[in-house]
């Protein structure tokens, strides 16, 4: 009798745990689902004053550095990065040279298609950085 009542339990124990384990692993298997599908998409972006010349920049995420040389004009566009959500920091630095003392070099970081940080600077010899952290 004792051991068909162990047996019993045993059975019970084996099949909630079995069960706890199934409804447990579903769970795990949607949250990893949702989570591999969350990505922000980053831009950074740059305009000067007119008759302002924008020369070089500097953008990344995470300590991931992009140089971009030898530009000209007075706006300035990085292509669209994708990241995942587990990314901390990104950063845009851009020099230009400007008409005047007057003229000015505003940088910008956009994420989801939303302005997250702007920073503008005025001067001859521009140099205007921003970072936005997620």
């Amino acid at each position: 009798m004792k051991l068909k009542t162990v047996l019993k339990r045993s059975f019970l124990m084996l099949v909630t745990a079995f069960i706890f384990g199934f409804v447990t692993s579903c769970k795990n298997d949607g949250d990893d689902v949702s989570e591999a599908n969350d990505t922000h998409k980053v831009i950074f972006k740059a305009e000067a004053s007119s008759g302002s010349n924008i020369s070089t920049a500097v953008y990344g995420i995470d300590g991931n550095p992009i140089t971009v040389n030898g530009l000209s004009g007075t706006t300035w566009m990085s292509p669209e990065i994708t990241t995942d959500t587990k990314v901390y920091n990104s950063n845009v630095v851009v020099n230009a040279t400007g008409a005047n003392s007057a003229s000015t070099l505003k940088v910008q970081i956009w994420v989801d298609g939303e302005l997250k940080k702007e920073s503008t600077v005025t001067g001859k010899n521009l140099s205007a950085s921003t970072s936005y952290s997620f």
